[in-house]
């Protein structure tokens, strides 16, 4: 099985993750700093899409709790194209709770609120992607 990318979108960081080659739990990537750009968004991806040589990537997709679409499930919407030009599949999913559950995991090990800033994105890019990896094995 080839490798997958999970995605944690942020206007300012994007938490990012990567499947093992067996497709059986995600492991967390540096966190790309974006600053609202969606060219350095676009350039930090097709890199990683290259080096790990990526056919799939899996987005967060942040409904809001009643399951309507948020300004920020519109701004996915509009990065899913782009992200496909660079030839890989993009699957959603569905993150409700996503950074919630990485908070309280990392409130479980005693991470530090400076240091919590620094991996919390990347821990809900780990979420995001276990969870496409979870689906796909039932």
């Amino acid at each position: 099985m080839k490798r997958i990318l999970g995605i944690d979108y942020g206007d300012v960081r994007v938490g990012l993750a990567i499947s093992d080659e067996l497709g059986m739990m995600a492991h967390g990537l540096e966190t790309l700093v974006i600053n609202g750009s969606d060219k350095k968004f676009i350039s930090g991806i097709r890199k990683l899409i290259s080096e790990y040589d990526l056919e799939e990537v899996v987005i967060g997709y942040p409904k809001n709790m009643d399951g309507t679409k948020s300004k920020k499930t519109e701004k996915i919407d509009e990065l899913i194209p782009l992200i496909e030009k660079l030839g890989v599949i993009v699957h959603k999913w569905d993150e409700r709770l996503t950074t919630v559950s990485a908070y309280h995991t990392m409130k479980e090990l005693n991470i530090s609120q400076k240091d919590k800033n620094k991996v919390a994105d990347k821990f809900a890019a780990s979420y995001i992607l276990e969870g496409y990896l979870n689906h796909l094995r039932n």
